[in-house]
């Protein structure tokens, strides 16, 4: 099983930038269409990606204004990638005004590891427009 790694430099807050990673509304401004998140250790994971691709998993660990961890997969049928097969981790680190914030996918097959990483890329792209007060059309999902 493979990882992959993604950062952005956002021009807020982590404060700013939290409820964007645990409140569901805030969630589908940059990650999906539906969000279904209950934001603690066990608590529901569900977002539909682009209106289209259903995750699915469960957070594992909540560390306020710094770090979300959640299993994350596909309901679909025969996906290489089940939900809950994978883990996520979101952290978010100050630098100034601004905050790095890091995604790291773990435990997809290396195949997956292009296409996934684009996806997430272009996700944390729609995170920054939303986070610095974009609307959530301002761009489409990738």
């Amino acid at each position: 099983m493979a990882e992959l790694i993604r950062e952005i430099v956002i021009d807020a807050t982590p404060e700013t930038i939290w409820p964007f990673l645990t409140e569901a509304g805030k969630q589908r401004e940059w990650l999906g269409t539906i969000a279904e998140i209950d934001p603690h250790p066990g608590g529901i994971y569900r977002v539909l990606i682009g209106g289209e691709h259903q995750s699915a998993g469960e957070f594992v660990e909540v560390v306020p204004r710094q770090k979300v961890v959640f299993t994350f997969g596909w309901e679909e049928k025969d996906h290489p990638i089940p939900p809950g097969s994978t883990t996520v981790e979101i952290t978010l680190h100050p630098e100034g005004d601004k905050t790095r914030v890091r995604l790291v996918h773990r435990g997809l097959p290396a195949d997956a590891v292009e296409d996934h990483g684009q996806g997430w890329a272009g996700l944390l792209e729609r995170l920054a427009i939303a986070a610095t007060g974009g609307g959530p059309d301002a761009e489409p999902v990738q």
